[in-house]
């Protein structure tokens, strides 16, 4: 005979439903989503059964579960400086950093206990066996070749852990105190020779520039004197030209003043005695020349005496008047 409860269920009927939100319960928490970039490792009663990939699983309650949670991005562990002695028995610390990604889930949870110790652990080992071999120069020198080895040995040594390591870089080398001085002695050094050669370079070519302006001036001052000379040339030229050409407009003028004036005496018709008083002027301004020989037309002599006759009545007749 079944009880009835507050609102109207039966002990059997809350039962029911009690049993009923256990297994919904049960059944959602036995679905499992494996998200992106990661695996699941499944155990069932303590043994392997399975890795989940991405997407959604069903676990088998109270038998199954999620032992390990891994992730398949690359992943970057960055260990302590090691200390490292050289071929030449110089102690140095070096601190490296590890890139890595796990390739197989199954072994990476089952292959080694804490891998990433692991990891450090053999890079140290690794580490000191490389740069063993090597003096100190090369060591400072060779980075690239000892991070090439090193990844090669780390890659096949942790191969059987299920990661794959994909580049290994030494971040810091750190040499002895007292060689850290000497080499930045050295290389302080070695700025100032490079300074002084750059010094060298700078003062070289600005002579080298000086010389080519001292030169472009030169040049340009012959080129300016040259036109100069060419500038007064043409002007002496015009200068001559012109005075060239006013001579010759005055000789122009001049016997064109003559010519008129033999075109107006011409024109006159002056008398015989006019002429003659004429050639007489001519004659005196050809006396008070400087010539020592005078050539004198034969037809002058009469009309000189005919001067005289003239002068000698003007003298008489003054005379009289007297």
């Amino acid at each position: 005979m079944s009880v009835a409860l507050a609102g109207g269920l039966t002990a059997g009927q809350v039962v029911a439903l009690f049993l009923v939100f256990v297994v919904v319960v049960i059944a959602l928490g036995s679905i499992k989503i494996v998200p992106q970039a990661q695996a699941y490792v499944i155990e069932s009663l303590g043994t392997y059964k399975g890795t989940w990939s991405v997407g959604w699983h069903v676990k088998i309650p109270i038998f199954d579960r999620i032992a390990h949670k891994v992730s398949l991005k690359e992943q970057v562990v960055d260990f302590a400086p090691q200390p490292v002695i050289t071929k030449d028995n110089v102690t140095m610390r070096i601190d490296t950093v590890v890139f890595f990604q796990i390739t197989d889930p199954k072994l990476y949870a089952y292959g080694v206990e804490k891998p990433i110790m692991a990891i450090e652990n053999l890079t140290a080992t690794t580490l000191r066996n490389i740069i063993g071999d090597l003096e100190l120069d090369q060591t400072l020198t060779s980075r690239e070749t000892i991070n090439t080895k090193m990844r090669a040995t780390l890659d096949e040594a942790t191969d059987p852990w299920g990661i794959k390591v994909n580049r290994v870089e030494l971040k810091n080398i750190i040499p002895p105190a007292a060689i850290q001085d000497a080499m930045e002695k050295q290389m302080k050094a070695e700025r100032e020779r490079r300074e002084q050669i750059l010094i060298a370079e700078g003062e070289k070519k600005s002579a080298i520039l000086r010389a080519e302006g001292q030169k472009e001036s030169l040049i340009l001052a012959a080129e300016a004197e040259k036109q100069s000379a060419i500038l007064r040339a043409e002007a002496t030229k015009e200068a001559t030209i012109k005075r060239a050409e006013g001579e010759a407009q005055a000789i122009l003028t001049v016997q064109k003043a003559n010519a008129d004036g033999i075109k107006y005496l011409n024109e006159a018709k002056p008398e015989t005695a006019v002429l003659t008083l004429k050639s007489l002027e001519a004659f005196g301004k050809a006396a008070d020349g400087k010539a020592t020989k005078l050539i004198i037309p034969s037809d002058i002599a009469g009309v000189a005496g005919l001067a005289t006759t003239l002068a000698e009545v003007v003298k008489d007749s003054g005379d009289k008047s007297e």
